[in-house]
């Protein structure tokens, strides 16, 4: 490991950053060096330019693929190295907005139905039933659930932040008949490797065999179920506040999204064409115009 890949690891330590962050921001500054073929010590603001142009043009990656690069440069640069640039100097691409694709709640009664194997259908229905993020539901112990309180602990969820979400009736009989046909120990849903739990691959190849058994024509992943778990509660009358609780969201901002794909708050509301008085009927004419 060289001095300043440590150097940085230990910035990032330092900050409490996810190891999945500290993964990534290493990954990114190693391409970055491996494409001048030079430490970044000896690269500017010019080559982090170049470098975007080579991102955005030549590879074509996504303005949300660029941003973890530039996100980690700005760390390496700012950080690590100190260097006084200003923000323009590496430049964040601006992601598009685009609303989630949800499935109803008879497409997710589909889906779940749809899924043979018990231990993924437990799996994904806990995904759908509690809205956790696929490395959370990952990581989940048998101590998590908690009977007495019907309450699921997310234990250091994405920000490194413990949080609570609900326990319904219905997934509880589910896991405790999983329970009693697998007998997990420690991870609630373990993996192939013993001591260790399942691994995100895993949900995901779950997640597509019941997709393709399921016969839905919609896109469906781990994060679609977590996707249609907000819409479905906002559809039902929760507030979006017990949401993005539940969700654990750092921003209100990001929960309000769901706002706007919710039929229940913008399917339901009512066209200004049909206030409209109905126009009286137009005689149909008997000669054509000439210019028709």
């Amino acid at each position: 490991m060289t001095t300043l890949r440590q150097r940085m690891l230990e910035d990032m330590s330092i900050r409490n950053l996810s190891e999945n962050t500290k993964v990534s921001y290493l990954q990114q500054v190693g391409l970055y060096a491996k494409y001048f073929e030079r430490s970044p010590t000896q690269l500017g603001p010019q080559e982090v330019r170049d470098y975007q142009v080579h991102l955005t043009l030549e590879r074509k990656l996504s303005a949300a693929s660029v941003g973890i690069a530039i996100s980690a440069l700005r760390f390496l640069y700012k950080i690590t190295l100190k260097q006084d640039w200003k923000s323009d100097d590496i430049p964040m691409p601006k992601k598009p907005f685009k609303l989630p694709v949800v499935l109803s709640t008879e497409e997710v009664t589909q889906f779940l139905g749809s899924i043979e194997n018990y231990k993924h259908r437990a799996l994904l229905m806990t995904a759908y039933a509690t809205g956790m993020r696929v490395s959370e539901l990952t990581h989940l112990r048998v101590s998590d659930i908690d009977s007495q309180r019907m309450a699921v602990r997310v234990d250091q969820g994405k920000g490194n932040k413990d949080r609570y979400v609900m326990l319904s009736d219905r997934l509880l009989a589910e896991l405790r008949a999983y329970w009693k046909l697998e007998r997990p120990l420690t991870w609630l849903f373990p993996g192939n490797i013993p001591g260790r739990p399942i691994t995100k691959g895993a949900v995901e190849l779950a997640c597509r065999k019941a997709h393709r058994a399921s016969g839905l024509t919609k896109a469906v992943t781990p994060h679609s179920l977590r996707h249609a778990f907000a819409t479905h509660l906002l559809e039902s009358g929760a507030d979006v506040r017990r949401i993005q609780l539940l969700l654990g969201h750092r921003s209100l901002g990001t929960t309000s999204r769901y706002l706007k794909i919710a039929t229940s708050t913008v399917c339901a509301t009512v066209s200004p064409f049909d206030l409209l008085p109905e126009p009286e009927p137009v005689a149909p004419a008997t000669v054509l115009p000439t210019h028709f």
